[in-house]
């Protein structure tokens, strides 16, 4: 966990700051997963903090949304592209994603119990 927040402070993800009085901070959870190996054995623990983003209000909250997704289908036929083309392929492990949108809206969320300005 302590490395998941270094890695958000690191990319400018957020900043600390004090809630004003008259906005409403979103919630967090942490989700956990168990990275394996190609013979099962367990590789490393994931941790990633995640923004309770469904609890905002269309209109009050937020104006719109945009999630960009690939259909399976669409990368089945990039791969069959490339197989049959022989282009060289790469895989790449990203260990931080983050859109580089910019944001026009504050938008607060609770800190984790645990994290604070010591934590920078």
């Amino acid at each position: 966990m302590n490395e998941e927040v270094r890695a958000l402070e690191l990319n400018k993800t957020w900043t600390i700051e004090q809630v004003p009085s008259n906005k409403k901070p979103i919630g967090y959870k942490w989700v956990f997963k168990i990275k394996r190996n190609a013979y099962g054995s367990v590789e490393r623990f994931k941790a990633r903090l995640v923004a309770k983003g469904f609890t905002q209000v269309e209109g009050v909250d937020f104006n719109e949304t945009f999630a960009a997704v690939a259909k399976l289908v669409t990368v089945q036929l990039i791969l069959s592209l490339a197989v049959v083309n022989y282009w060289e392929m790469h895989q790449l492990d990203v260990h931080n994603a983050f859109l580089h949108g910019d944001l026009t809206e504050e938008v607060y969320m609770r800190m984790p119990p645990g994290f604070s300005h010591r934590q920078q």
